[in-house]
Protein backbone atom coordinates (compact mmCIF):
# COMPACT_ATOMS: atom_id res chain seq x y z
CA UNK A 1 0.00 0.00 0.00
CA UNK A 2 1.82 3.32 -1.48
CA UNK A 3 0.03 6.32 1.32
CA UNK A 4 0.51 9.56 0.54
CA UNK A 5 -2.39 10.96 1.66
CA UNK A 6 -4.62 10.11 4.80
CA UNK A 7 -7.90 11.07 5.17
CA UNK A 8 -9.32 11.49 8.81
CA UNK A 9 -13.39 11.90 9.31
CA UNK A 10 -13.60 13.54 12.21
CA UNK A 11 -11.83 16.81 14.67
CA UNK A 12 -12.97 15.85 18.01
CA UNK A 13 -10.49 14.71 20.94
CA UNK A 14 -9.95 11.39 18.66
CA UNK A 15 -9.63 12.84 15.66
CA UNK A 16 -7.33 16.33 15.91
CA UNK A 17 -4.94 13.56 17.63
CA UNK A 18 -4.86 11.40 14.72
CA UNK A 19 -4.58 14.26 12.21
CA UNK A 20 -1.77 15.46 13.80
CA UNK A 21 -0.15 12.41 14.62
CA UNK A 22 -0.06 11.44 10.78
CA UNK A 23 0.65 14.83 9.61
CA UNK A 24 3.53 14.59 11.78
CA UNK A 25 4.31 11.61 10.15
CA UNK A 26 5.15 12.73 6.99
CA UNK A 27 1.66 12.43 5.25
CA UNK A 28 -0.42 15.31 3.29
CA UNK A 29 -3.66 14.81 5.21
CA UNK A 30 -7.42 16.07 4.55
CA UNK A 31 -9.50 16.50 7.38
CA UNK A 32 -12.94 16.54 7.10
CA UNK A 33 -15.45 17.77 9.86
CA UNK A 34 -19.21 18.60 9.73
CA UNK A 35 -19.27 22.25 9.44
CA UNK A 36 -16.16 24.88 10.11
CA UNK A 37 -17.06 25.56 13.64
CA UNK A 38 -16.23 22.18 13.97
CA UNK A 39 -13.20 22.64 11.64
CA UNK A 40 -12.22 25.64 14.19
CA UNK A 41 -12.58 23.29 17.02
CA UNK A 42 -10.44 21.05 15.72
CA UNK A 43 -7.74 23.66 14.54
CA UNK A 44 -7.73 24.55 18.30
CA UNK A 45 -7.03 21.66 19.97
CA UNK A 46 -4.31 21.06 17.46
CA UNK A 47 -2.57 24.39 18.17
CA UNK A 48 -2.81 23.29 21.85
CA UNK A 49 -1.23 19.68 21.27
CA UNK A 50 1.59 21.72 19.43
CA UNK A 51 1.90 24.13 22.06
CA UNK A 52 2.36 21.36 24.98
CA UNK A 53 4.81 19.43 22.78
CA UNK A 54 7.10 22.65 21.38
CA UNK A 55 7.29 23.44 25.52
CA UNK A 56 8.28 20.38 26.02
CA UNK A 57 11.37 20.15 23.83
CA UNK A 58 9.37 17.09 21.77
CA UNK A 59 9.40 18.87 18.05
CA UNK A 60 10.28 22.61 17.21
CA UNK A 61 8.40 25.39 16.09
CA UNK A 62 9.97 24.35 12.40
CA UNK A 63 8.46 21.15 12.05
CA UNK A 64 4.92 22.36 13.68
CA UNK A 65 5.00 24.79 11.16
CA UNK A 66 5.48 21.98 8.48
CA UNK A 67 2.79 19.72 9.87
CA UNK A 68 0.21 22.26 10.14
CA UNK A 69 1.40 23.03 6.38
CA UNK A 70 0.25 19.58 5.42
CA UNK A 71 -3.22 19.57 6.73
CA UNK A 72 -5.62 20.61 4.61
CA UNK A 73 -9.24 21.17 6.24
CA UNK A 74 -12.90 20.73 4.85
CA UNK A 75 -16.45 20.46 5.36
CA UNK A 76 -17.00 18.05 2.13
CA UNK A 77 -16.74 14.54 2.34
CA UNK A 78 -15.81 14.05 -1.70
CA UNK A 79 -12.63 16.06 -0.89
CA UNK A 80 -11.24 12.84 0.62
CA UNK A 81 -11.74 11.20 -2.99
CA UNK A 82 -7.90 11.37 -3.56
CA UNK A 83 -6.61 9.58 -0.31
CA UNK A 84 -4.70 6.64 -0.29
CA UNK A 85 -6.24 5.60 3.49
CA UNK A 86 -9.26 6.94 5.12
CA UNK A 87 -9.50 6.76 9.19
CA UNK A 88 -12.95 7.50 10.44
CA UNK A 89 -12.98 8.80 13.91
CA UNK A 90 -16.43 10.36 14.48
CA UNK A 91 -18.69 10.09 17.43
CA UNK A 92 -19.70 6.16 18.28
CA UNK A 93 -22.86 6.36 16.73
CA UNK A 94 -23.37 3.13 14.35
CA UNK A 95 -25.44 4.45 11.99
CA UNK A 96 -23.47 7.46 11.51
CA UNK A 97 -20.39 5.74 10.90
CA UNK A 98 -22.24 3.40 8.28
CA UNK A 99 -23.32 6.10 6.23
CA UNK A 100 -19.94 7.47 6.30
CA UNK A 101 -18.29 4.23 5.18
CA UNK A 102 -21.32 4.27 2.74
CA UNK A 103 -20.15 7.19 1.26
CA UNK A 104 -16.54 6.82 1.63
CA UNK A 105 -16.58 3.36 -0.24
CA UNK A 106 -18.47 4.94 -3.04
CA UNK A 107 -16.56 8.44 -3.62
CA UNK A 108 -13.03 6.62 -2.92
CA UNK A 109 -10.79 4.04 -5.08
CA UNK A 110 -11.54 0.01 -4.31
CA UNK A 111 -8.86 -0.21 -2.80
CA UNK A 112 -8.33 2.45 -0.06
CA UNK A 113 -8.43 0.81 3.26
CA UNK A 114 -11.54 2.46 5.43
CA UNK A 115 -10.45 2.03 8.92
CA UNK A 116 -12.27 3.05 11.87
CA UNK A 117 -11.09 4.17 15.22
CA UNK A 118 -14.30 3.46 16.66
CA UNK A 119 -13.80 1.63 20.63
CA UNK A 120 -16.91 -0.37 20.34
CA UNK A 121 -18.79 -0.27 17.55
CA UNK A 122 -18.44 -3.31 14.83
CA UNK A 123 -16.38 -3.37 12.24
CA UNK A 124 -18.04 -5.78 10.53
CA UNK A 125 -21.56 -4.15 11.13
CA UNK A 126 -19.17 -1.54 8.84
CA UNK A 127 -17.52 -3.25 6.83
CA UNK A 128 -21.28 -5.06 5.57
CA UNK A 129 -22.05 -1.13 4.71
CA UNK A 130 -19.41 -0.86 2.11
CA UNK A 131 -18.56 -2.52 -1.45
CA UNK A 132 -15.25 -3.95 0.24
CA UNK A 133 -15.57 -5.23 2.78
CA UNK A 134 -12.03 -7.28 2.89
CA UNK A 135 -10.64 -3.16 3.14
CA UNK A 136 -12.36 -2.58 6.38
CA UNK A 137 -10.49 -2.74 9.57
CA UNK A 138 -10.55 -0.90 12.93
CA UNK A 139 -7.51 1.19 13.68
CA UNK A 140 -8.07 2.03 17.18
CA UNK A 141 -5.89 4.78 19.05
CA UNK A 142 -5.69 5.77 22.53
CA UNK A 143 -5.93 9.37 24.14
CA UNK A 144 -3.53 10.95 23.53
CA UNK A 145 -2.54 9.69 20.38
CA UNK A 146 0.93 11.73 20.21
CA UNK A 147 1.57 10.26 22.77
CA UNK A 148 0.56 7.33 23.14
CA UNK A 149 2.30 4.30 21.82
CA UNK A 150 -0.59 1.82 21.61
CA UNK A 151 -2.94 1.10 18.46
CA UNK A 152 -5.19 -1.95 18.24
CA UNK A 153 -5.86 -3.25 14.68
CA UNK A 154 -9.64 -4.75 14.38
CA UNK A 155 -10.40 -7.77 12.05
CA UNK A 156 -14.00 -8.23 11.09
CA UNK A 157 -15.26 -11.27 9.88
CA UNK A 158 -14.50 -10.32 6.14
CA UNK A 159 -11.33 -8.33 6.61
CA UNK A 160 -8.48 -9.57 5.07
CA UNK A 161 -5.22 -10.24 5.88
CA UNK A 162 -3.81 -7.97 3.36
CA UNK A 163 -6.07 -5.19 4.94
CA UNK A 164 -4.32 -5.97 8.38
CA UNK A 165 -0.75 -5.98 7.29
CA UNK A 166 -1.09 -2.56 5.35
CA UNK A 167 -2.50 -0.80 8.48
CA UNK A 168 0.21 -2.60 10.19
CA UNK A 169 2.89 -1.16 8.02
CA UNK A 170 1.33 2.07 8.16
CA UNK A 171 1.23 2.26 11.95
CA UNK A 172 4.86 1.45 11.95
CA UNK A 173 5.52 4.75 10.51
CA UNK A 174 3.95 6.46 13.20
CA UNK A 175 6.20 4.92 15.59
CA UNK A 176 2.92 3.23 17.16
CA UNK A 177 3.01 -0.85 18.35
CA UNK A 178 0.41 -2.78 16.74
CA UNK A 179 -1.74 -5.93 18.46
CA UNK A 180 -4.29 -7.45 16.86
CA UNK A 181 -8.05 -8.37 18.10
CA UNK A 182 -11.15 -10.37 16.18
CA UNK A 183 -14.16 -7.94 16.28
CA UNK A 184 -15.09 -8.44 20.07
CA UNK A 185 -16.72 -5.39 22.17
CA UNK A 186 -14.19 -3.96 23.80
CA UNK A 187 -11.13 -5.28 21.43
CA UNK A 188 -8.66 -6.07 24.27
CA UNK A 189 -8.12 -2.77 26.35
CA UNK A 190 -11.62 -1.79 26.63
CA UNK A 191 -12.76 -5.89 27.20
CA UNK A 192 -10.27 -5.76 30.13
CA UNK A 193 -10.80 -2.52 31.31
CA UNK A 194 -14.32 -1.42 31.26
CA UNK A 195 -15.75 -3.96 33.92
CA UNK A 196 -12.23 -2.63 36.12
CA UNK A 197 -14.10 0.71 35.58
CA UNK A 198 -17.15 -0.18 36.61
CA UNK A 199 -16.22 -1.78 39.30
CA UNK A 200 -14.50 1.69 40.69
CA UNK A 201 -17.67 3.13 40.28
CA UNK A 202 -19.10 0.52 42.26
CA UNK A 203 -16.83 0.93 45.56
CA UNK A 204 -17.59 4.53 45.50
CA UNK A 205 -21.72 4.06 44.81
CA UNK A 206 -21.00 1.48 47.87
CA UNK A 207 -19.19 3.79 50.08
CA UNK A 208 -16.40 1.06 50.48
CA UNK A 209 -13.65 3.79 49.93
CA UNK A 210 -12.98 7.14 49.13
CA UNK A 211 -12.55 8.04 46.01
CA UNK A 212 -8.95 9.48 46.86
CA UNK A 213 -8.36 6.44 48.34
CA UNK A 214 -9.33 4.12 45.88
CA UNK A 215 -7.37 6.08 43.36
CA UNK A 216 -4.44 6.28 45.67
CA UNK A 217 -4.43 1.97 46.27
CA UNK A 218 -4.45 1.54 43.21
CA UNK A 219 -1.59 3.88 42.09
CA UNK A 220 0.80 2.75 45.04
CA UNK A 221 -0.55 -0.35 45.08
CA UNK A 222 -0.70 -1.33 41.27
CA UNK A 223 1.89 1.32 39.64
CA UNK A 224 -0.54 2.72 37.79
CA UNK A 225 0.19 6.28 36.15
CA UNK A 226 -3.63 7.27 37.58
CA UNK A 227 -6.47 5.48 39.61
CA UNK A 228 -9.27 4.30 37.89
CA UNK A 229 -11.71 7.09 38.92
CA UNK A 230 -8.96 9.71 37.67
CA UNK A 231 -8.91 8.00 34.84
CA UNK A 232 -12.91 7.39 33.91
CA UNK A 233 -12.69 11.80 34.09
CA UNK A 234 -9.90 11.50 31.68
CA UNK A 235 -11.61 9.15 29.44
CA UNK A 236 -15.28 10.65 30.00
CA UNK A 237 -18.42 9.34 31.87
CA UNK A 238 -20.26 9.48 29.24
CA UNK A 239 -17.96 8.12 26.93
CA UNK A 240 -17.57 5.04 29.13
CA UNK A 241 -20.88 4.36 29.85
CA UNK A 242 -21.68 4.25 25.91
CA UNK A 243 -18.80 1.57 25.56
CA UNK A 244 -20.39 -0.24 28.62
CA UNK A 245 -23.37 -0.04 27.57
CA UNK A 246 -22.64 -1.47 23.55
CA UNK A 247 -20.58 -4.35 25.12
CA UNK A 248 -23.76 -5.36 27.41
CA UNK A 249 -26.04 -5.29 24.90
CA UNK A 250 -23.76 -7.70 22.98
CA UNK A 251 -22.39 -9.85 25.49
CA UNK A 252 -24.93 -9.41 28.34
CA UNK A 253 -22.38 -10.26 30.77
CA UNK A 254 -23.00 -8.51 34.11
CA UNK A 255 -19.69 -7.43 34.38
CA UNK A 256 -20.56 -4.72 31.51
CA UNK A 257 -23.69 -3.10 33.41
CA UNK A 258 -23.41 0.04 34.02
CA UNK A 259 -23.68 1.26 37.97
CA UNK A 260 -26.47 3.46 38.40
CA UNK A 261 -24.46 6.27 39.95
CA UNK A 262 -22.20 6.50 36.64
CA UNK A 263 -25.78 6.78 34.61
CA UNK A 264 -26.82 9.53 37.30
CA UNK A 265 -23.09 11.41 36.93
CA UNK A 266 -24.26 11.61 33.48
CA UNK A 267 -27.44 12.60 33.27
CA UNK A 268 -26.31 15.55 35.83
CA UNK A 269 -24.01 16.11 33.12
CA UNK A 270 -20.86 15.51 35.28
CA UNK A 271 -18.38 14.12 32.43
CA UNK A 272 -14.70 14.33 33.88
CA UNK A 273 -12.61 16.98 32.39
CA UNK A 274 -14.23 18.24 29.54
CA UNK A 275 -17.44 19.33 31.58
CA UNK A 276 -15.23 20.66 34.63
CA UNK A 277 -16.77 18.40 36.58
CA UNK A 278 -16.62 14.09 37.45
CA UNK A 279 -15.96 12.56 40.17
CA UNK A 280 -13.64 15.64 40.88
CA UNK A 281 -13.48 19.34 39.56
CA UNK A 282 -11.19 20.76 37.28
CA UNK A 283 -10.69 24.21 36.11
CA UNK A 284 -11.58 24.33 32.12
Amino acid sequence: MDVKTVGVVGAGLMGSGIIETVARGGYDVVAREIDESAVAGGKKRIERSNARALERGKITEEQANVENARITWTTNLTDLKDCDLVIEAIVENLDMKKDIFSELSRITRPEVILASNTSSVSITALAAATERPDRVAGMHFFNPVPVMKLVELVQGLQTSQQTLDDLRAFAGTLDKTVVTAKDTPGFIVNYLLVPYLLEAVKMVEDNVASKEDIDTAIELGLSHRMGPLTLLDFVGLDTTLFIADVMFEELRQPKYAAPPLLRKMVTAGYLGRKSGRGFYEYNT
